[in-house]
C-alpha cells in the first residue's frame, strides 16, 4: 500500500512538472511566433466572447438564488438588511470566480482539448513540427495569454450581473429597500474582496488551460484509446481534472489571501 501511494504520488508529481513545462514552452514560443497579434485576437474570441452568453446566464441565475436563499435564512435572524453584503461577498469572493472557472472550461476547455486531439491524430502537429514551426507556441501560447487576460474579465462580469440578480430578487420580489441593499454592497465590498477574485481568476485561467491544452497535446500518450474515443477520453479528462484543480486552487488562494 505504501509502495503504491509513493508511486501515485510520484506520477502526479510528475505530470504537474511535466504539465508546467509544457505550458512554459509555448509561451515562450508565442513570443517568437509571426502574427501574434491575429492569433491571441482569435483566441480571446474562442475564449472570451463566445464563453459570455453563458456566464452572463450562469451569474444572473445565481444571483437570483443567493438573493432568495440567503433572504430566508438572514429573516430567521432579523438580519435582512444585510442581504447586500451577503449576496455581494458570496459571489465576488467565490462564487464569481469559481463558477466562471467552470463554465469556461465547460465550453472553452473542452473545445480546446478536442481540437488538438483531432490534430494529433491526423499527424497536424507532426506536420507543423516537420516544417519546423514551434508546434506548442502556434497552437497553444496564444489560448494561453487569451485566458489571463479574459478570465478576469468574465469573472468582473459575472460578479456585476450576480449582484444584480440578488437585487432582483431581494429588492423587486421580495421587498428589501433597494437603498439598503446598494449601500450594503457599496460599503462591504472592498478592493481587497475585488482584487482577491481577479487574483483567483488569473490562476484559474492559466491552469485550467493549461490542463486543456496539454491533455489534448498528449491524446497520442495519455489517452487509453486510439482514434476518435482517444479524444473523447481526453476531452472528458481535461474537463474534469480542471474543475478539481479549480476547486483545489481556491482553497489554497483564500487560505492565503484570508
Amino acid at each position: 500500500m505504501i509502495r503504491a501511494l509513493g508511486r501515485s504520488a510520484l506520477a502526479v508529481v510528475s505530470e504537474l512538472g511535466e504539465m508546467s513545462l509544457f505550458s512554459m514552452a509555448a509561451l515562450r514560443g508565442f513570443v517568437v511566433q509571426r502574427h501574434r497579434l491575429a492569433k491571441l485576437v482569435t483566441a480571446i474570441h474562442e475564449i472570451g466572447v463566445r464563453c459570455l452568453p453563458i456566464v452572463f446566464t450562469v451569474g444572473l441565475f445565481t444571483g437570483l438564488v443567493m438573493g432568495l436563499q440567503l433572504y430566508y435564512t438572514l429573516v430567521r435572524l432579523g438580519a435582512e438588511a444585510a442581504l447586500g453584503d451577503a449576496v455581494g461577498l458570496s459571489i465576488v469572493r467565490e462564487l464569481g470566480p469559481v463558477l466562471t472557472a467552470l463554465m469556461v472550461v465547460g465550453q472553452a476547455g473542452s473545445a480546446l482539448a478536442s481540437e488538438l486531439g483531432i490534430q494529433r491524430n491526423d499527424e497536424q502537429i507532426d506536420a507543423l513540427q516537420t516544417m519546423g514551426v514551434d508546434s506548442k507556441g502556434y497552437l497553444v501560447g496564444a489560448r494561453l495569454v487569451a485566458a489571463v487576460l479574459c478570465f478576469p474579465m468574465l469573472t468582473a462580469i459575472f460578479d456585476l450581473v450576480g449582484i444584480f440578480g440578488g437585487y432582483l430578487t431581494g429588492s423587486v420580489l421580495l421587498g428589501v429597500d433597494a437603498g439598503v441593499y446598494w449601500h450594503h454592497i457599496e460599503s462591504s465590498i472592498g478592493w481587497d474582496d475585488v482584487s482577491g477574485g481577479f487574483i483567483k481568476a488569473l490562476a484559474f485561467g492559466f491552469i485550467t488551460i493549461s490542463i486543456c491544452a496539454y491533455r489534448g497535446y498528449n491524446t497520442h500518450r495519455k489517452a487509453s484509446f486510439p482514434g476518435v474515443r482517444g479524444v473523447s477520453e481526453s476531452a472528458t479528462r481535461a474537463v474534469v481534472w480542471s474543475s478539481v484543480s479549480v476547486l483545489a486552487a481556491d482553497y489554497l488562494i483564500t487560505s492565503f489571501l484570508i
